[in-house]
């Protein structure tokens, strides 16, 4: 059965708006896409500082809480970032407990 977005705020995002990638990026422009690969691996436990829209998609996912079997909210990450980078974005959304990871399928 697919999942239902009718009823749904659904809203499209670019990682780097959610989290902070400056940081990130510099290493891939001052030192090449296998450093940033390595810098993302060796980092990857540690979370991304939030972004611009952090606040918004934390407060827009907040009214999940009321009704969490059919939450009225999704939230879609969208990016160009290799695994490495995929990666440390999830493990910033867990860290942080935003409950994008969580869509019931």
């Amino acid at each position: 059965m697919p999942y239902d977005l009718k009823k749904r705020l659904v809203v499209g995002l670019a990682s780097s708006a959610l989290f902070d990638l400056t940081e990130s990026d510099e290493v891939f422009r001052s030192n090449g896409e296998q450093e940033y690969r390595k810098y993302q691996r060796k980092n990857q436990d540690k979370p991304l500082d939030k972004g611009v829209a952090f606040p918004l998609i934390r407060r827009l996912l907040s009214l999940n809480k009321l009704n969490p079997k059919d939450p009225p909210v999704e939230v879609i990450l969208l990016s160009r970032n290799d695994p490495d980078t995929g990666m440390r974005v999830m493990n910033s959304i867990e860290h942080y407990e935003l409950g994008m990871m969580s869509s019931p399928m």
